[in-house]
């Protein structure tokens, strides 16, 4: 396993860590599905075991992930390790209980008090605000700006993170949230963060922010692992039963632009598995990726993404391939 610095922060992470996101199980938010369905807990376990024995030491969950069942489930794990050699990041700001907004401060500390229960832990290494939805006309921005910094000073948080889904979000927030950790979606489809107006690789490389990208894999679509004649069933509470692209229409499209990969760099599903996390992790020095998982295999699967680059030019010649699929 390779290792990288997300920049400022001084966090060393295992540049291939793990998005906990579906270990957290099936779940809902006002009626829509957003969790994930298959999940076993004791794979869940098994599976957090295997990725410390590979030298994966940084887990990212956050508060909403199964109404806070993922972070229960690390607690577990965490029991069984020396704490500091884990980097664990949780997050703040989809789960919003009896609050007017998710970012209200006294929520913020509540739902940190929360995740430090749920977790067994007294600190967290790495705390997000999950969006940037800080209230009509960002009413809350400042206060749970200043709130997480206190948190910061009560040593109950080590680094500040900020996530979103724009570059313009993040442009408008992060003069005030000041995190030192940027998260996003990211994978060699791309997306506009890679585009030249909208860059935010490069900018967060000229503030010398860490990055950590979620769902390097497009959750699987680029290993080509689904059937177009048999596109995959997803349980209650999966957030990829409504998602469009496991049609049969899209799964062959996609096989189709898939192929020049494959014919490159192989077609085996592990082949695919490095493509897909090393052009990610080829943005920038400054980032990892975090793929999710549910069982032992996968882990694995993810953990051998490790330590194998694609150079520039087989950067290129991906993005001409996938680019803005």
């Amino acid at each position: 396993m390779e290792y990288r610095v997300l920049g400022r922060s001084g966090l060393k992470v295992s540049e291939v860590s793990l998005g906990c996101w579906a270990i957290g199980g099936p779940s809902w938010r006002e009626g829509n599905p957003v969790g994930w369905s298959g999940n076993d807990d004791q794979a869940s376990l098994s599976g957090l075991r295997h990725a410390f024995e590979l030298g994966i030491n940084h887990l990212d969950t956050a508060d909403v992930y199964g109404d806070g069942h993922s972070e229960r489930v690390i607690g577990r794990f965490l029991k069984e390790i020396p704490r500091e050699q884990a980097i664990i990041a949780t997050k703040v700001g989809w789960f919003r209980g009896t609050a007017p907004n998710a970012m209200q401060p006294i929520h913020i500390r509540h739902q940190l008090e929360q995740s430090l229960k749920n977790l067994e832990t007294d600190y967290v290494d790495l705390y997000y605000f999950h969006n940037t939805n800080f209230g009509p006309n960002d009413q809350y921005l400042e206060e749970a700006a200043d709130t997480m910094r206190q948190l910061q000073k009560e040593g109950k948080v080590r680094v500040i993170g900020q996530s979103a889904y724009s570059y313009e979000d993040f442009m408008r927030v992060c003069p005030v949230t000041q995190p030192d950790v940027l998260q996003f979606h990211y994978n060699a489809f791309g997306n506009r963060f890679d585009q030249p107006e909208t860059n935010l690789f490069r900018w967060a490389d000229e503030q010398n922010l860490g990055i950590v990208l979620f769902g390097p894999l497009a959750q699987g679509l680029l290993l080509d692992k689904f059937d177009p004649d048999n596109p995959p069933q997803f349980g209650e509470g999966d957030i990829r039963a409504s998602n469009q692209a496991y049609t049969r229409e899209r799964l062959l499209e996609l096989r189709s632009k898939l192929q020049p990969v494959k014919e490159r760099f192989g077609s085996e599903g592990q082949d695919l598995v490095r493509v897909a996390l090393q052009y990610a992790l080829a943005q920038s020095s400054n980032a990892c990726v975090i793929p999710g998982f549910k069982n032992d295999r996968q882990v694995e699967s993810n953990a051998s993404g490790s330590g194998n680059p694609l150079n520039a030019e087989e950067v290129a010649f991906i993005r001409r391939a996938l680019g803005n699929v």
